[in-house]
């Protein structure tokens, strides 16, 4: 097994690897042939941060004894990208598990001051790529949080968590965020390259972050992005800061979106899309009216995808809303849908997979609806399939839909 791997010094570069032979290891790069193996290193005049598995040269999932505080330094300046923003996560999973439990037994997120620094150093870092750096400020998703609490989840709680973080870090690196913000702003031509993706990707990265304050200044920087962009990534991105957030320019710019694209199937797609996924307790009752919408059709596979399908799959708080609205409304999709599309609906019933891991009350309501579904016998093979397995215990997982 190819494994690559560093041993870093306090001053954040890395130390050369010698073994106790006097053999250079030439880019970190050792076999591992046997189930257990010894590897010793030679001159190394202080205790190193060991960064494993760099660039993910081995497709392994690594379990090490890693401090906190060697994440936090491998975070801030581990040289391979893969394992630095592998730190990033891991520090601001455990961070955000810590928080849901600490919400839902009424106390408040803890804001660690070196998860703040790390981003700090990678924003501040002039050698990073920007496309490096826009992943290393996406926090973990709320289906990922989910996964790591793995029982009892309580959708609620992960979407204040994560919602809460991010505006700490929004506000905390706000000016450092707008430099960066201002820096990646391309003034010539759209263009297409690799680059200039990157840059478009830190850009709306950075404006995710700095609207997650709805405060009047960032919302004003999404919506002069928006009515600006001269791309679809700009102008999505723009969009989707504003979506999170109940102004006056969400209705504006949504508006103007559709009447804009209205032409374009996959763009439309889109403006559905994003709708289907504001967390908020409008949702619904927006995804119900929208079937009704000129534009959509329950005979059109991609528009049902884009709309029902993200709802289900991909708004965390709203399917798994605790009055079960989200679940019936899902469920009753999935029966009206089925004679004429199975294999949609089948794809729909899916989103119920992970219900046994559940909190208990929705837990209730996700498998009541479930089994109503699953007790109708005109169903088709493909929905009958998926909801026969997850009722008697057969589909059982802890993956987020």
């Amino acid at each position: 097994m190819p494994l690559v791997l560093g041993l870093i010094g306090k001053d954040g570069q890395d130390l050369p690897l010698v073994t106790a032979e006097g053999r250079r290891v030439e880019r970190g790069m050792v076999v591992v042939s046997r189930p257990a193996e010894t590897l010793a290193f030679m001159d190394i005049p202080e205790r190193p941060v060991l960064s494993l598995n760099r660039s993910f040269s081995a497709p392994i999932k690594v379990f090490a004894e890693t401090s906190a505080e060697d994440l936090q330094f491998l975070a801030a300046h581990d040289s391979d990208a893969f394992n630095r923003w592998e730190a990033l996560q891991v520090l601001a999973t455990s961070l955000l598990v810590e928080g849901v439990a600490e919400l839902r037994s009424g106390g408040r997120l803890r804001l660690d001051p070196s998860l703040i620094d790390a981003l700090e150093a990678t924003l501040s870092d002039p050698d990073l790529e920007p496309a490096f750096v826009a992943q290393a400020l996406s926090m973990p998703a709320e289906a990922d949080i989910a996964r790591e609490i793995g029982e009892d989840v309580d959708p609620d709680a992960i979407f204040r968590a994560r919602s809460e973080l991010r505006r700490c870090i929004g506000e905390e690196l706000g000016p450092l965020l707008e430099e960066r913000y201002a820096r990646v702003s391309d003034r010539g031509p759209y263009r297409p390259d690799a680059a200039s993706a990157g840059r478009r990707a830190l850009k709306n990265a950075c404006l995710d972050l700095l609207a997650m304050s709805g405060k009047f200044h960032a919302i004003g920087m999404a919506e002069r992005q928006y009515d600006t962009a001269d791309n679809m990534t700009d102008r999505m991105g723009a969009l989707a800061a504003l979506a999170l957030h109940d102004v006056p320019a969400r209705a504006r710019c949504l508006d103007d979106f559709y009447r804009t694209y209205e032409s374009d199937p996959l763009v439309v797609d889109k403006w559905f899309a994003l709708q289907a996924s504001i967390p908020e307790p409008g949702t619904l009752p927006r995804v119900q009216a929208l079937t009704a919408h000129p534009a959509f059709s329950f005979a059109n596979p991609n528009r049902v995808r884009a709309l029902i399908g993200s709802f289900a799959h991909g708004n965390q708080t709203q399917f798994n809303r605790a009055d079960g609205a989200g679940y019936d409304f899902v469920a009753a999709t999935v029966v009206d849908l089925d004679p004429r599309n199975p294999q949609v609906a089948a794809r729909l019933s899916s989103a119920f997979k992970s219900w046994r891991a559940l909190e208990p009350a929705r837990r209730g309501k996700a498998e009541a609806a479930l089994r109503r579904v699953a007790g109708l016998e005109t169903l088709s093979r493909d929905v009958k399939d998926i909801v026969t397995r997850m009722t008697d215990g057969g589909g059982r997982t802890t993956e987020r839909g």
